[in-house]
């Protein structure tokens, strides 16, 4: 789906409901008569202090961003992007051990099923700290260590639990119909207070590990009914009941349907709920919501698709009505249909469904494993923030005829094609570009366009803004745990042996001043030899994913003294850019003694006069210049005016010594020292008498020159070099 596509989209959809996860808490004051049932979206409290982050069941709503989403309408509830927060830096999940539980004690739930859901669990291991799957867009979320959600999984296996199913604890609103040829019939109805107690009794019977890297997924098969409550008409379950009326509207206006959930995911650890330990168990409990569309063990009246807990319809055909698009997409549903193996019937596909259900709840939990990390104050977790979301996708609209469903997909990971809900981009609602809330991968490409063969001497430009970089602008944490914004980062190595220079793009705060900040996303350099240098900008986004590329630059002019500098950065020779211009010449001489006939290297400098402005030239600030070296050196900085000039100002100072070949006479208006102990850059301000200032201010503009003459500190056989820079200040 294209950008102005999903923009037409937040337009069109009119159907905002709010918050998708559901806080569920203890007793529901059901003593005094009242019900626990509200619209899905709300703050729920159900019992025994159990909180849950659940995925409602929602046909009517679209969310690509609803921060943007709601701003874009007018609406005031959420319309920044710092209320998507993890304010206290809570714990995310730094990489996890997954296991999948089949708790399916009479055989029900299909081998086929089960063969599809631990392939895609094994994919996402495979593919861990790829950039390519939806997993990579967490990695933008960090808690108050500065450790990002990893996109790490491992899938350790999956497991059967053949105990049998405890006394219900809660009523089922819609037990599947009975068809004994088939052994289809209703398995009971089960709380999450019972499914989590088997769980941990599966977990010390079997010596499982448990805190905060290890996640389960409790999958129970079609016809057993999971609720938050009691159940009932009223409660909050796996499954729901509508009236015929209702049923003929698309069950929208049902209580039931509005309270149910395709799954959800919690933490369990009394005395260690907000923090978590080594003895917490973080679980997803999965049951069946992908109904039985083409699925002969079912009767007619449970055949029904499970789009409510897919895509809502909305990545239908475009140009076709609602009720005309094929709803249910299944790109793991066999070409070869019916099977010729297992039920013989075309039902594989309904995992895709469970799928996305459990995709979705590993992004919640990896960055929300204890319900109290990043969401924001509606309840809202990341895939929430972009409900029913799945494009851009590939695959066929067209119904499939042996199925009637689609074969949709927007993620491939390994050899495999998934139809999974898109992950919230957080970096979207911070900088302008790209832009994009909703997306299912990450793009990190750093780009720059190499000048054209220059002289040696000449100032040559970089422009890394050419790169392409999703995860730009996030938080980390500060010493106080604090949240502060956070930025990609980009690093140049020249390759003539200067300083390495690293910084911030456009957009970053603290890229608001390039002489006073590290601005790095575009730099400037001039190479003092002739050669072909490899110029290599290497990309830091939030996440901590890191890719380089490298241009070639050819410069005409000299070669380096023999033998030559080494192309290797001098140690501790870190820099920041600048995005100053100005000319730039490099003359360097040697002088090496006669008792030592090995040459030393001129040290290797460079000056750029960074002030553009005469009047804070000629304020506190004065002439500001940045300049960098590839060694210890010692020397100094000398402003340079015209004779002419000065003579007319009533300005005196000493003559220069000699300039470039047929240069004006200067004179010497202004000096600053240079003494380093090792190579790299910074910042002079060089400051101008009194008296000079005064005679000064009478120009409307001014062209100075700036002469830096620096030696070898380090050798006892003295080198030098004489860099010339010069600029036009005006008012």
């Amino acid at each position: 789906m294209t950008i102005s596509a999903r923009r037409l989209h937040r337009l069109l959809t009119t159907f905002h409901l709010g918050a998708a996860r559901m806080l569920l808490l203890a007793g529901c004051l059901l003593a005094v008569g009242l019900a626990c049932a509200a619209p899905a979206g709300a703050v729920v409290k159900v019992e025994k202090g159990t909180v849950v982050g659940l995925q409602p069941r929602n046909e009517t709503t679209l969310f690509d961003g609803p921060l943007a989403f709601n701003e874009l309408l007018g609406e005031t509830e959420l319309t920044s992007p710092n209320e998507f927060a993890n304010t206290l830096g809570n714990p995310v999940v730094h990489g996890s051990a997954v296991y999948a539980v089949y708790w399916d004690p009479t055989y029900h739930y299909h081998d086929d099923w089960k063969e599809k859901i631990d392939e895609f669990l094994q994919k996402l291991g495979g593919a861990s700290s790829s950039l390519n799957d939806f997993m990579a867009v967490d990695t933008q979320y960090t808690d108050k260590t500065n450790k990002p959600a990893y996109n790490r999984v491992t899938f350790r296996g999956a497991a059967e639990d053949t105990e049998a199913y405890p006394v219900s604890g809660c009523t089922d609103p819609h037990p599947i119909k009975e068809k004994k040829v088939l052994h289809t019939y209703p398995l009971g109805c089960l709380t999450d207070q019972q499914m989590r107690e088997q769980l941990q009794h599966f977990i010390a019977l079997h010596g499982l590990p448990t805190g905060l890297n290890t996640i389960y997924y409790l999958l129970t098969p079609p016809g057993l009914t999971v609720c938050l409550n009691g159940g009932g008409a009223a409660g909050h379950c796996s499954d729901f009941s509508a009236s015929k009326e209702e049923e003929e509207e698309g069950f929208f206006e049902s209580s039931s349907y509005k309270t149910s959930f395709c799954s959800y995911h919690s933490d369990y650890n009394p005395g260690q709920l907000s923090t978590g330990d080594g003895n917490t168990i973080l679980y997803s409990v999965i049951p069946w919501t992908a109904g039985g569309f083409h699925d002969g063990d079912f009767l007619e009246a449970d055949q029904k698709q499970a789009d409510n807990c897919q895509d809502g319809r909305f990545n239908q055909e475009p140009g076709k009505g609602w009720e005309k698009a094929p709803v249910q997409q299944e790109p793991n549903q066999p070409a070869a249909c019916p099977s010729v193996i297992g039920d013989g019937f075309c039902d594989t596909g309904l995992v895709d469904v469970i799928i996305n259900q459990i995709a979705e709840e590993q992004e919640n939990t990896t960055t929300n494993p204890l319900l109290n990390a990043w969401q924001d104050p509606l309840g809202n977790e990341a895939t929430d923030e972009c409900r029913n979301f799945m494009g851009p996708v590939k695959g066929s609209y067209g119904a499939v005829p042996a199925t009637g469903a689609g074969t949709l997909y927007n993620q491939t990971i390994g050899e495999g094609k998934y139809y999974i809900n898109d992950a919230f981009n957080l970096s979207a609602l911070r900088l302008t570009y790209p832009g994009i809330p909703c997306i299912g991968g990450v793009n990190l490409q750093p780009k720059f366009t190499a000048p054209n063969p220059v002289n040696a001497g000449d100032i040559v430009s970089f422009d890394g803004m050419e790169s392409n970089i999703t995860l730009n602008s996030a938080y980390s944490y500060n010493s106080s745990g604090s949240p502060a914004e956070n930025y990609a980062t980009y690093k140049w190595s020249f390759g003539d042996g200067s300083p390495e220079v690293t910084g911030y793009a456009p957009g970053a705060p603290v890229c608001s001043e390039p002489w006073l900040s590290p601005c790095a996303a575009s730099v400037f350099h001039a190479y003092a030899y002739g050669g072909q240098y490899t110029v290599t900008l290497t990309v830091t986004d939030v996440g901590g994913n890191t890719e380089s590329t490298s241009q070639n630059v050819t410069v005409i002019g000299p070669p380096p003294p023999s033998p030559s500098p080494s192309p290797s950065p001098s140690p501790g020779g870190s820099t920041t850019g600048s995005t100053a211009t100005g000319t730039t010449t490099a003359t360097p001489g040697s002088t090496p003694a006669a008792s030592h006939p090995e040459a030393v290297p001129a040290p290797v400098a460079t000056a750029v006069i960074v002030s553009r402005s005469l009047k804070s030239t000629l304020g506190k600030a004065g002439l500001v210049v940045r300049y960098a070296v590839n060694e210890q050196v010692a020397g100094r900085f000398e402003v340079l005016l015209p004779s002419s000039t000065a003579r007319k100002l009533g300005i005196t100072g000493p003559a220069a010594a000699a300039t470039a070949a047929g240069a004006a006479p200067q004179v010497v208006i202004a000096k600053a020292i240079l003494v380093t102990t090792k190579g790299g850059s910074n910042i002079v301000h060089i400051q101008f008498s009194k008296r000079t200032v005064a005679r000064l201010r009478r120009l409307r503009s001014l062209t100075l020159t700036l002469r830096l003459s620096v030696r070898n500190a380090a050798s006892h056989v003295p080198t030098s070099t004489t860099v010339l820079a010069s600029t036009k200040l005006s008012h």
